[in-house]
């Protein structure tokens, strides 16, 4: 770790990751900052499209061309954040035949695969369309993870030197003799290798460039820096349903609009999205009519969807960007594509750009795109290799096939772990020494994952789950948040583990919320009486300034309970839960 980077990047999504990778392959000194955990601002909050480009191929060719590209780069390089799902572009009756041969023209125009199935076809594909659907466009759309395809970037940036700086939210841009030469952040509370500083402490960072990647707050950015970025943040709610009613990704065939696709997503669908334009990307009302008309229109195309139960939605804000000359009224009006604003040629202030627009499929073009930029301001003369070397756990994919093999196709644990960790599953699971059982039976997530996740996180459980997704399957938590965070003891003490399961089960709640009706309504209040009740969650009775014995439970019933120091305490398993699990007698007899 360097106290004078070359280039210090503001933002730790999609794009930001890939700029440190990018920059720190090149050999340049990089630093990153995030101001929460990576992927805590939009990227963390889509519905996992890996685009083909068919969205945009009438509106919006130059994305449609850079989307299938890099759909491709994707597919070589990070395998394990990949699921190629296929996609429909399917029409209904009321969808007119003229937008339809637009779509499939616009595809082929800019090299999308593309394929007309008739209605029976597509249903041969997804038995549960809609009886009354006329036909439909194949693309090669996918399905990829974010929280997975981010922390995969962070991590070889790691390796190659780079600085990863979690809840460091910048302060203060640095602006000396009229050049932007750092910033200052401040240290947020929270446990973990990649948290360095105290709670509270404010530290400068100086770098010779810095890059504002913060997306939908690049303005907030600018702002500081005394230059203005005219972001326009337009929210769009996603809505979680509780299994995979499709498992190839759905689009309706008209012009853009709300409500119209579906994507398959590990073992759930979600359905988006609304696009509208809001002042403030953190704060914006969260609306149920949103939800509402997720489930109505797109059941149009997949009727199961109105009978399925809803788990939960979420808002995210797209970081769109035109040039103020441009002036669109309506958001959905607005480009995809991407744009890199050089504050020294814009705005006379050296020593920043910012990046704008764009979306997670062409994330490494961007940082490609950036890094070029900066290292030509740097005189660094470094080629791009991030579009050829894979990302760690997709070096070199018969390791997974053949740990596939190792575990059973037929086990879906072993399928899974598989599938998730790449070719990091022989560190991770054939390294794993004991018992290694299913903390998290909806998304099949073992303990030795929890436990790479933890030593890689910390004690930060909602770090955890964006490594594994445990506690994002269909209980949303309910039945594994409390062993997730059982798994943090003895390495923390209880009062880290308990803070660490409140901030999970809050966390889970945030998008439960919206989706309080039918047969999830009951689940939901199974869940509060789980840990409100049984757990004592709401008003915790069960905290206590003395320390928990948690290996007094452990141990086996009327075994001898073992002190700190390893001698005996003469205080017997069943003797230490009557008294509630602490263990007084330990240090009684010391």
């Amino acid at each position: 770790m360097s106290n004078a980077p070359s280039v210090l990047v503001i933002g730790g999504g999609s794009t930001g990751c890939g700029i440190v990778r990018d920059l720190a392959m090149r050999g340049l000194d990089v630093t990153l900052v995030e101001k929460g955990n990576l992927t805590h601002g939009t990227t963390g909050r889509m519905h996992g499209l890996l685009h083909s480009g068919g969205r945009y191929a009438v509106s919006d060719q130059s994305s449609a061309r850079e989307c299938i590209a890099e759909n491709r780069v994707l597919r070589r390089i990070a395998t394990h954040c990949v699921e190629m799902t296929g996609g429909l572009f399917v029409q209904r009756p009321e969808d007119t035949d003229e937008y339809f041969e637009r779509k499939l023209e616009g595809c082929r125009e800019c090299g999308i695969p593309a394929e007309v199935l008739s209605a029976e076809e597509a249903r041969e594909i997804e038995p549960h369309l809609a009886a009354d659907i006329e036909r439909a466009i194949r693309v090669p759309d996918g399905a990829v993870d974010p929280f997975r395809l981010c922390v995969a970037n962070a991590a070889d940036a790691v390796d190659h030197g780079a600085r990863v700086e979690t809840h460091a939210e910048v302060t203060d841009v640095l602006v000396e003799d009229g050049e932007v030469v750092g910033v200052e952040v401040e240290h947020a509370a929270g446990e973990g290798p990649f948290v360095h500083g105290e709670a509270g402490e404010r530290e400068e960072i100086y770098a010779d460039h810095v890059i504002n990647a913060t997306g939908a707050w690049a303005g907030q950015i600018g702002e500081m820096a005394g230059v203005d970025v005219a972001v326009r943040p337009s929210k769009g709610v996603m809505t979680i349903m509780n299994v995979r009613q499709v498992d190839t990704v759905i689009n309706r065939c008209k012009p853009k609009g709300d409500a119209d696709i579906v994507v398959p997503h590990e073992t759930t669908c979600i359905l988006g999205t609304t696009d509208v334009e809001v002042d403030d990307p953190e704060d914006y009302p969260e609306e149920g009519w949103e939800v509402d008309l997720m489930i109505d229109t797109l059941s149009e195309l997949v009727p199961m969807l109105s009978e399925a139960r809803t788990i939960r939605s979420f808002w995210g804000v797209r970081p769109l960007y035109e040039p103020p000359e441009v002036g669109s009224d309506d958001p959905t009006d607005i480009t995809r594509d991407f744009f890199l604003l050089d504050h020294d040629d814009r705005d006379d202030l050296p020593g920043l750009t910012s990046i704008v627009g764009g979306k997670l499929t062409t994330y490494r073009l961007m940082a490609e795109r950036i890094a070029d930029h900066v290292c030509d301001r740097l005189g660094v003369d470094a080629e791009c290799r991030t579009a050829e070397e894979p990302l760690p756990g997709s070096e070199d994919f018969s390791v997974l096939r053949d740990w596939m093999d190792e575990f059973g196709l037929r086990s879906p644990v072993g399928r899974r772990s598989a599938e998730r960790l790449g070719s990091r599953i022989d560190e991770v699971i054939g390294e794993w020494d004991g018992p290694n059982p299913t903390v998290c039976e909806c998304e099949a997530v073992t303990r030795a994952e929890i436990h790479d996740a933890i030593d890689g996180a910390g004690s930060e459980l909602n770090a955890v789950r964006l490594r594994t997704r445990a506690s994002m399957g269909n209980c949303q938590g309910a039945f594994c948040c409390h062993r997730m965070a059982n798994e943090l003891v003895p390495e923390y003490d209880e009062a880290v583990a308990r803070d660490a399961l409140d901030d999970l089960y809050q966390e889970r709640w945030t998008g439960e919320r919206h989706a309080l009706w039918g047969q999830q309504l009951s689940q939901a209040m199974l869940k509060h009486l789980l840990h409100a009740t049984t757990m004592n969650r709401d008003a915790d009775p069960a905290a206590s300034d003395e320390p928990v014995d948690f290996g007094a439970f452990d141990a086996g019933p009327g075994t001898v309970s073992t002190a700190d120091d390893g001698r005996e305490s003469g205080v017997t398993t069943d003797d230490a839960v009557a008294d509630g699990g602490t263990s007084g007698g330990s240090d009684a007899d010391s």
